[in-house]
């Protein structure tokens, strides 16, 4: 699945010239973490987050009241605090390589790219709500952790007899296994009880459960 998919499109955003007290206003009003800064041309120039408005915040043992507070924010621009060198991806990108990128430059959105236009953002929770997706987490069933012989059919056989059994496979996600000989398969199975997968899994003399439970 690619990032047009999961992002949020016609985000909110600002310019450079706006107040840091009227970018947290936003924020607070529609309860966003990011808001990408475009300047009057409408070309991306700089994200800022809540973070960027909390560190340009005077320290809390600060001896100045809060409206003085509020009035050194007011002078204060979105240009002075935000990132101007910003990581992005395009729409066609991947959402295992956003995911990537993400947890690599440790941050919590991408701007999403149509060539040089801003067409959308891709925030940490829509990883993860994508990934909630992927493994069923709202589905009822039986979710099974197997470890498979790497052998070429071995998935398939395993969903066969998933099926013949009346199951339906709501989810399945496969990742490296511990060696290169084997693979981790995390399944979400429903309209079949835990009895009948465990004992599917034993018909197969290389797969081991991992974690089962319903």
């Amino acid at each position: 699945m690619i990032v047009s998919k999961i992002m949020t499109k016609n985000p909110f955003f600002v310019s450079p010239e706006l107040s840091l007290t009227s970018a947290r206003s936003l924020m607070d009003k529609e309860k966003i973490g990011h808001l990408p800064v475009l300047n009057k041309d409408k070309k991306l120039v700089g994200l800022v987050t809540k973070v960027d408005l909390l560190k340009a915040a005077p320290s809390s043992a600060t001896t100045l009241d809060m409206y003085e507070i509020s009035y050194l924010l007011a002078k204060l621009n979105v240009e002075k605090v935000m990132t101007k060198d910003v990581v992005t991806v395009q729409e066609n990108e991947v959402i295992e390589e956003a995911a990537r990128i993400m947890a690599d430059r440790r941050i919590g959105c991408l701007p999403v790219m149509k060539g040089t236009e801003l067409i959308g953002i891709v925030t940490d929770t829509d990883i993860f709500h994508f990934f909630i997706n992927a493994f069923g987490a709202r589905h009822q069933g039986v979710r099974v952790s197997i470890n498979f012989k790497e052998k070429r059919g071995q998935i398939a056989a395993f969903a066969g007899k998933i099926f013949e059994k009346g199951g339906n496979i709501a989810a399945f996600v496969t990742a490296e296994g511990d060696d290169d000989d084997h693979r981790r398969g995390t399944l979400k199975v429903s309209d079949i009880s835990r009895a009948d997968v465990e004992s599917i899994v034993q018909s197969f003399g290389d797969a081991v459960i991992e974690d089962i439970r319903d």
